[in-house]
This record gives structure tokens, sequence and C-alpha cells, in this order.
């Protein structure tokens, strides 16, 4: 059966112009990513979250972007002059925010960054005072007032002025969060690891986590250089991870991405073992403990037929959503699920953290290495794949799918020859300008010339 998204967007957010299904993102010094937008970003946060008793309290992390100072600092000064005050954690994962900000009963979160995309990019991420990711009506109600005219006569009086302060211990109450999620009676002794930090936000915390736990860590890509964030390293790029992982004779290895939500892991003998290996893996020992919420795993789109396979095996279910970890975490609250993720690596472990989180969800992994004995080749085979391609092509124009007749033509005839062995899934980017074609079938080598043939023919439709 096809299935087709106009885009990775609810229907709030596709009223939005401003805010996509991942906060603000950019080219850092052209709009909407300037220190003028930003600064007017930061005014309209404060104003939203206007308190009558006390000065509002938003907390403010970044990554290891060059631009990140630039905007930390713009966003600080629109935050204060409403009459809120900030709190700086510097280079922080962005679950580290969400964390912070929940545990400081802070009113907002706010982390600069792009996650995956390279150093020119960057971006605003918003997370609620419970440590969720803002709904969508308080972001468009907060893209509204940035357009208005009310931010200028809502300034705070001399007097009233935020104040900002720097939390110094912000890495180390971070750290101490991480490690309670793993159980207190394992350790990681003798286990050796190799830590991609993809020269991102992780760079001092990951490695610091499995240390303290008794790992020996390698760590590759720690040093940024505020110009060399996910630049052939981390998660997109697990490449290094994976050669050091069997040069060093490794028990395996962890790649990051900039911001630290997603997790890509190897195995041994350095093969990858991803987001819907890591959810076949834990949801099974989950569904055995009796401790995954209603039997099911939450899912996407893309997550690969061969999940759904190891957990109805094993009893359970696969809920799929549209692609987004914010979608994903929306489905899980009101499911009552608490597991659940994406193919990409953003991993939500409900019981201990509200976002994606690429240290705690490898924790969980190394947890069910230590348990069991197991190495991760072993425990990864719980799941077998079927081949999936993704071809990504450039758009110039987001036109329905299903208003081009040749492209909606191409995949029905797709779609009668791989019955029911496989899926078609076309949809849009909702944070770069492309399209995305996946497709699932037994012949890896079949599919992907089907998938290049939709790609070419939804590109002629959608050139400008």
């Amino acid at each position: 059966m096809i299935v087709v998204h106009q885009d990775e967007m609810g229907p709030t957010t596709m009223r939005r112009k401003l805010f996509g299904t991942d906060g603000v993102r950019g080219v850092a010094n052209e709009e909407p990513m300037t220190c003028e937008t930003v600064t007017r970003l930061g005014m309209a946060v404060a104003a939203r979250l206007r308190q009558s008793a006390r000065p509002a309290r938003i907390v403010i992390g970044k990554d290891t972007r060059l631009s990140g100072y630039m905007f930390e600092s713009a966003l600080a000064a629109g935050i204060v002059s409403m009459g809120a005050d900030v709190w700086l954690t510097g280079p922080l994962p962005t679950p580290a925010i969400a964390f912070i900000t929940s545990s400081m009963r802070a009113d907002a979160g706010i982390v600069i960054s792009a996650s995956h995309n390279p150093y020119q990019d960057n971006g605003i991420k918003l997370f609620a005072r419970d440590g969720f990711k803002l709904a969508d009506d308080v972001e468009a109600a907060i893209e509204q007032l940035m357009a208005s005219d009310q931010l200028q006569t809502q300034r705070a009086a001399p007097e009233l002025i935020g104040y900002s302060h720097r939390i110094d211990d912000a890495r180390g109450r971070y750290v101490v969060f991480c490690k309670a999620t793993f159980p207190r009676e394992l350790t990681l002794d003798g286990l050796r690891i190799v830590v991609d930090c993809g020269h991102g936000a992780a760079y001092r915390v990951a490695p610091a986590v499995f240390e303290e736990l008794g790992a020996r860590v390698i760590a590759i890509h720690h040093e940024p250089d505020g110009k060399n964030i996910n630049d052939g390293a981390g998660a997109l790029a697990p490449q290094e991870m994976c050669r050091r992982v069997v040069e060093e004779k490794a028990h395996l290895g962890i790649a990051l991405d900039g911001d630290a939500d997603r997790v890509v892991m190897c195995d041994e003998h350095g093969k990858i073992v991803d987001g819907d290996a890591v959810m076949a893996l834990c949801g099974t020992r989950m569904l055995r403990a009796g401790t995954l919420a209603r039997a099911t795993v939450v899912g996407t789109v893309m997550s690969n037929l061969g999940l759904e396979l190891a957990l109805r095996g094993a009893g359970g279910s696969l809920v799929r959503t549209q692609v987004g970890d914010r979608y994903v975490v929306e489905e899980m609250r009101r499911g009552g699920y608490n597991f659940g993720g994406e193919q990409s690596g953003h991993l939500i472990f409900l019981d201990h953290a509200t976002t994606g989180d690429g240290i705690v969800a490898a924790l969980r992994v190394l947890a069910v290495m230590a348990e069991e004995g197991r190495s991760l080749s072993e425990l990864a085979g719980v799941m077998t794949r079927t081949p999936q391609v993704l071809v990504n092509v450039a758009v110039g124009r987001r036109l329905p799918i299903e208003e081009l007749p040749d492209v909606v033509r191409l995949i029905a005839s797709i779609e009668r020859d791989l019955g029911d062995r496989g899926r078609v899934l076309v949809r849009y980017s909702g944070t770069e300008a492309k399209a995305r074609v996946m497709i699932e079938g037994p012949d890896e080598a079949a599919i992907r010339a089907q998938a290049e043939e939709v790609a070419a023919v939804l590109a002629r439709c959608c050139r400008v």
C-alpha cells in the first residue's frame, strides 16, 4: 500500500511559515536565522511565557557550531529585554536541555542547533517546562506574536530587565542523569567502546558517561572547532567509527549526531545497528519483561518491515506515525506508549526521557548486553531487515503528490509489482527542499531502480 505525505508537518504546522517539524532552521546569517529574527523570537517567547508573580525563567543551550555564540547572545538579549531571566548551559545535547528545563522548573528551554546539518546551518528548538517540545499551537502563537506590533509595547521597564545567568554545573547534572538510567547493579567493566561525538554537543559528556560506568572509551571526533560538526563524522557518517571498532578490537561503536538526540551503533564486526534494530532489540526485551506499555512500539512510516515482523513474532505490535520524532512522541503520549523512535536513531524511552536521547538509548542497549552477556551482533539478530532503498531528490516546488499523474501511475505500477511483499512511500522533507522516495521489497537491485525512476519523474514534475 502506498503512503503519501505532502510533507513531514501536521495540520497546524502547515499554517506556520517560520517553524518547521523541528523548530526554526536555516543558513546562519540568512533569514530566518539572523540575529534580528532570533532576537525577536526571544522576545516573543518571553512575552508568551510572562509570569505575574515572578520573572519567567528560560534555559538556553547550544551545540558547537560557530554561529551558536551569536545566536545565544541574540536570544538572551531578546528574552531579558522582556523582563525574563536567562540560564545559559553552554554546549550540551538537546536532551540535556530538555532535562535541565524540567528539573529546574524553568518555564521553557531553547536549543540552538541544526542537529545533523553542516555547520553553516543553525536552528532553534523550543521545549515546554515539562521537557517536551512545545505544542504546534504554542509555536504558532509565538510566530504570530513575532509578526505583530505588540512586542514593541511589551518591553520591560529599565528596572525590570531580566538577568542572564550561567549554569556552571550543567554538564555534570546531565552526566548524573544519564548514568541514573543505567541499572545500578550493572557496570560496563571490561567493555571497549568507540564513541564518535561528531564534533558536536556531546563531545565532553558522552565519553564521561561511559567511562564513569566502567568502560574503556576510545573517543573520536571530539575536538570541535566551530566548523567541523557533523563533517564526515557522527551518526550520519559512521564509517570511521566502524573502522575504528574493528581496528581497536572494540566491543561496539556509538555515533551521535551534532546535538546528540540520535544515535547509530555498530557491532564488534563494524556492522551498522540503526534505530530500527535498536527498537527491535529493546522492544522484544521490554515485551519479555512486561515493561512495554500496551505491548506496542511507536515507529514511523520509514521503519523497516523487519521491525514490525520481529515485534509481531514476540507478541507485540508496531504503530506508525509520519516522520519526525515530535510526531512519535505525540503518539506515545496520546496512546499511553513508553517506547518509540525512528530508523535514523531518534529513540525515545519515555520512562527515562522526554525526547530522543542518543546517550540514554545507547545505555539501554548496553544494559541488555550486560544482563544477557551477549554481543551486539547476536542481539541485533532479533530482526531480519527487509531490503529498503531511500532516494532523495531536490525539488523546486512542493506540488501535491496526488496531483502529479505521471508519478501516481508509476507508483501504482510498482505497487502492483510488489504486492504484499513491500511498500512504497513518497513524501516531502519538512526541513529541506527535497522529496524522499522509499521502497521496500525482496530484491534490492530492483527496488533501487524503481526508486530512482520515481525520483527522476518527481524531479521533472517539481522543477521550478
